[in-house]
């Protein structure tokens, strides 16, 4: 089996593209989830938007899974338990709360652990001003929202943690798996993780045959594309730059509401993503230049946990 590439050796430019592309069919996808909870529930959409794309991915990657090894396995079954737990808490959070307020509350997850997995003071600078962006976003959610509900922003607090496993597993699924298959199957073990939860939920599908068309994109839109293009870009960068990335979501959010839905964009929200792009762009554009100074390495780069 030939050696995957180092997180990092490549040049980051193309990751930007990659998680900005994940991030706005994430919002096609979450457009599409919101139809399904009246019927299925929270937990019941979750378990049927895993399901399904883990039949896909599984389909179109096809998996070597009798050649897997020990540590291909366990990195493969840790990547599936922070699948569940992200996307589980995430769609019960924003069953309870504004979905602006919940991103921004669940990217404390990846924003720590940039920030601990940061060594140097300018790399820091980059989640400073991630960090302010999203304290911007936060602000204006929570200023024009009525109360929250507090089990709502639990749940969401308990999404960022995963969120943050999600990125530490993914990368090493993506150093030790060739290929998509280590997703796929991470996907079935998110599926049957989350079934007790929502099988009963995701069951009601039956008895509406045309949801199971708008479950579908779900999938594709939420999971299936949005993850292939997380697991390309993580190859590619340092798992603190592609914690940083992952603040386009919400600028993504802001450019598919405004495009599509014409809803207007304030200037707290202008000024928060203004913060978010710069943080993204630079933390990639000097990723890339260390990439490129690096002598290459004959080994993976160990991961941490």
């Amino acid at each position: 089996m030939p050696a995957p590439a180092r997180p990092g050796s490549a040049t980051s430019n193309p990751a930007v593209l990659l998680v900005l592309g994940s991030c706005i069919s994430l919002q096609f996808g979450a457009a599409f989830a919101t139809q399904l909870f009246p019927a299925l529930g929270a937990w019941g959409t979750t378990t049927l938007r895993l399901g399904i794309a883990a039949l896909v991915l599984i389909a179109v990657a096809r998996p070597a899974i009798r050649s897997w090894n020990w540590d291909q396995w366990r990195a493969t079954v840790a990547l599936g338990l922070a699948l569940a737990g992200m996307n589980g808490f995430f769609y019960a959070a924003i069953d309870r709360i504004p979905l602006g307020t919940a991103i921004s509350i669940e990217f404390l997850g990846p924003l720590a652990l940039a920030a601990w997995l940061t060594h140097k003071r300018r790399d820091l600078v980059w989640v400073g001003l991630a960090l302010a962006g999203m304290l911007l976003l936060g602000i204006e959610s929570f200023t024009t929202s009525a109360s929250l509900d507090p089990l709502g922003v639990l749940f969401a607090l308990i999404a960022a943690v995963f969120w943050a496993l999600y990125i530490q597993t993914g990368s090493r699924v993506g150093i030790l798996v060739p290929g998509t298959g280590g997703l796929a199957v991470a996907l079935g073990i998110a599926t049957l993780t989350v079934a007790p939860l929502g099988l009963v939920g995701a069951t009601a599908v039956v008895e509406a045959p045309h949801l199971l068309l708008i479950a579908l994109g779900t999938a594709l839109l939420a999971s299936v594309i949005p993850y292939t293009l997380e697991l390309a870009a993580m190859r590619r960068v340092p798992r603190n730059v592609f914690g940083i990335l992952l603040s386009l979501e919400p600028v993504a959010g802001t450019a598919v509401g405004w495009l599509l839905l014409h809803q207007s964009a304030g200037p707290i929200r202008l000024a928060a993503v203004a913060l978010v792009v710069a943080a993204s762009v630079g933390s990639s554009l000097y990723a890339g230049r260390s990439a490129r100074s690096e002598e290459p390495v004959s080994s993976p780069e160990p991961v941490r946990g």
